[in-house]
């Protein structure tokens, strides 16, 4: 089966939701498009298929959009477009409605002066009229014409009949209303794309790179893995890398959301993006600057707009019937009356128009994009990256969640408390040499305990060579060292090996450390067990008050998820105030348990490490990764990753999409309910077009402020 091409490209000019929706389905239909997707939060369009830029702008000519290849933008060149927005005069930018807003007070005046029925009062009017509404037209006319029926075609409509039933004025007053209208959606919308966009602007756009014994300034472009970038104190680190030389305290907030600054060393990894506080840093460049950290957040959270949330949805499949509806309803205002009742038919024609202009649905089109991209930019700058909308919806309604132990509610740093030497021929020295050579391969928490500990009593392993090495998922492993097969792993391993089970002396040591909430390992051979470990992973600061939060919230389930063993898996659990403890699991245990829980409760979220516990969080209704910043595995394999390993994003993410659930509910209800209250004023024949305009334009101004303060929920 052949590839499909696939093409993502900026566009400039949007101004609504259902321009973007009709601007999709041009392009769908140009020769060479396969599929086409629109995301209008983040002002792109994916392209499946070939299509030049130039032919999308043709589909795009009735918005007079431009169109631009996504990698052409880069955070320069976004620099430039926001300083060169920024310094063009606002009447220069808003020329044509100030003329022909002009236009209409001199209407007026010429009304007082001359009449209303005077040719120039007339002229000033229409002129205004078709300054003002030349572009609407333009557009409502050919959707009129192929009769696609949006917010245009009814103003379109509306407006025209105004001028045949001689409302010059208020079809003026229609077409500025509704151009203020469309400008502060379009203002508002920009808004909250800013709030993301100003993310390309935290790293700098070059960096001082050594090569060749030289000190370049570079454009982060032209940097290479392997570079060396040097950083002084109080310069903001512009690429992802490793420290090779030097110390310092660097603050992470604009990749993790947190303002206290982190100790870097050598071999520490450092991000695109944060400041270098104190030292200076020679780092050894990791990655290039369109795989960096904050590139994947930037690039994340666009691509997480594109995921409509079910009440966008909702209202994507409502608008589509709504506009023929209103229109249908206007037609029967206007003709019922006087055909059935007597009604006067200029004054029932000028109710249908008012009806078409009321059913603008504007407020209601723009009511949960701009939510949804307000809720997930500010979750983005506190290091919270919700991968959708519809996780934004999701997180809100959880009933229970699942938390891995290591790393997750714990420090994932444990240490070894206890090393007991079991075999008689042996000392602790030789034990950690062994267990050393065995776990220095291994990537888990525990083994890089052992390591240390090894380590720091100086052991020397150099001598011992491994051969036919083996992890055992979930156990432990097998290697062989000097013709010797030696197994390090947890009881478990070794109740399987030993066909007659464990020794007495060895079960009861085990229970007094397990009882100590200590999790213990054994190194041994197929005969025997040569030493006991014991480690203790300690409880995060955050953890017990994270969860009491989450209790509070009304989360009716928390469970501690852990392949240890029960007694430390207690401790723990008992320690941080979780309310069910499952242990001894494999990861296809840690499965077959969240999708029990999701029978039980329906919306289920699994916090792990976005590793080991991938399983568990493909299945849960939301997957939540810890610590995303430093792992790419967690930022792929999430539906929502926290930057940082701070648990108190949890209870932050559920208020927050609590609170954006509310705004999108409330504006929906107040968009469709002053539309109501509008339509009912014709009954009476109070309707007016004034009443119309100022009642869609109010409706869309308070729908944008009260999305927008999404912008500012705090934790």
């Amino acid at each position: 089966m052949k590839e499909v091409e696939k093409q993502i490209y900026r566009v400039e000019g949007f101004s609504c939701a259902n321009c973007a929706g009709k601007f999709e389905r041009n392009v769908k239909a140009l020769p060479g498009v396969e599929d086409a997707k629109v995301n209008f939060g983040a002002s792109k369009i994916t392209v499946f298929g070939h299509a030049t830029v130039e032919e999308l702008e043709r589909a795009g000519a009735f918005e007079n959009l431009k169109v631009y290849p996504d990698k052409v933008i880069r955070k320069s060149s976004t620099k430039k477009e926001n300083q060169q927005e920024s310094t063009v005069p606002f009447y220069e930018k808003y020329q044509t409605l100030l003329f022909s807003g002009l236009l209409i007070v001199l209407g007026y005046i010429s009304t007082f002066v001359n009449g209303e029925d005077n040719l120039i009062t007339v002229l000033l009017f229409i002129s205004s009229i078709i300054i003002g509404g030349y572009s609407l037209f333009k557009v409502g006319l050919n959707n009129l014409i192929h009769l696609d029926f949006d917010m245009r075609t009814l103003m379109t409509v509306a407006i025209i009949g105004a001028v045949i039933i001689g409302e010059w004025a208020e079809g003026a007053i229609v077409v500025i209303l509704f151009a203020i209208s469309e400008a502060l959606e379009r203002y508002s919308m920009d808004q909250a794309r800013k709030s993301i966009r100003s993310l390309m602007e935290l790293a700098p756009n070059e960096a001082l790179i050594r090569r060749g014994g030289e000190e370049l300034i570079l454009p982060v472009e032209e940097i290479k893995i392997g570079d060396m970038m040097i950083v002084k104190p109080g310069q903001k680190i512009a690429m992802d890398g490793v420290v090779v030389k030097g110390t310092s305290t660097v603050n992470e907030a604009a990749i993790t959301g947190e303002s206290i600054p982190v100790e870097k060393k050598e071999k520490d990894e450092v991000y695109a993006g944060t400041l270098n506080e104190e030292g200076l840093l020679e780092v050894r460049i990791t990655k290039y600057v369109e795989d960096t950290t904050l590139s994947k957040i930037i690039e994340l959270v666009e691509e997480a707009q594109t995921e409509r949330a079910p009440a966008q949805a909702f209202i994507d499949r409502f608008a589509k019937y709504y506009t023929p509806i209103i229109m249908m309803i206007a037609l029967l205002v206007a003709i019922v009356p006087p055909l059935f009742f007597g009604g006067v038919w200029l004054e029932w024609i000028y109710q249908g128009l008012a009806v078409l202009v009321v059913g603008c649905p504007c407020a209601l089109v723009i009511s949960t994009p701009i939510s949804i991209v307000s809720a997930i930019g500010s979750a983005a700058k506190k290091g919270v990256l919700i991968k959708g909308g519809i996780y934004l919806e999701e997180m809100g309604s959880l009933k229970a969640i699942a938390f891995d132990k290591t790393g997750t509610l714990t420090k994932g740093l444990p240490v070894v408390t206890d090393v007991k030497v079991m075999d008689e021929a042996s000392n602790e020295k030789e034990i950690l040499a062994i267990a050393y050579a065995l776990e220095k391969s291994s990537s888990h928490p525990l083994a890089s305990a052992i390591v240390r500990r090894a380590e720091e009593a100086g052991v020397n392993h150099s001598e011992l060579e491994i051969e036919q090495f083996k992890s055992i998922t979930g156990k432990g492993i097998q290697a062989t060292i000097e013709g010797e097969s030696y197994y390090i792993g947890s009881p478990n391993l070794f109740i399987e090996i030993f066909q007659n089970g464990l020794t007495e002396v060895i079960q009861k040591e085990t229970a007094i450390l397990q009882n100590e909430g200590k999790t213990v390992m054994y190194l041994g051979t197929k005969e025997k067990i040569l030493a006991i470990f014991a480690v203790r992973d300690e409880l995060r600061e955050s953890s017990k008050e994270m969860l009491e939060k989450l209790h509070e919230f009304g989360i009716e389930k928390t469970v501690l998820l852990t392949g240890d063993n029960e007694a430390t898996a207690k401790a723990i659990g008992s320690e941080a105030g979780i309310l069910e403890v499952k242990a001894d699991l494999m990861p296809e245990d840690k499965l077959e348990f969240v999708k029990t829980l999701r029978k039980q409760y329906g919306k289920v979220a699994m916090v792990g490490d976005g590793v080991n516990d991938a399983p568990a969080l493909a299945a849960a209704t939301v997957g939540i990764a810890m610590g995303g910043a430093g792992t790419d595995t967690a930022l792929e394999t999430a539906d929502v990753a926290f930057m940082s390993d701070d648990l108190n994003k949890l209870p932050f993410t559920i208020k927050l999409s609590r609170k954006a659930l509310a705004v999108i509910k409330t504006n929906i209800a107040f968009a469709l309910g002053v539309k109501l209250l509008a339509l009912l004023l014709v009954v009476p024949g109070w309707l007016t077009l004034w009443i119309a305009i100022f009642s869609d334009m109010g409706a869309t101004l308070l729908v944008t402020l009260n999305s927008m303060r999404l912008l500012r929920v705090r934790e």
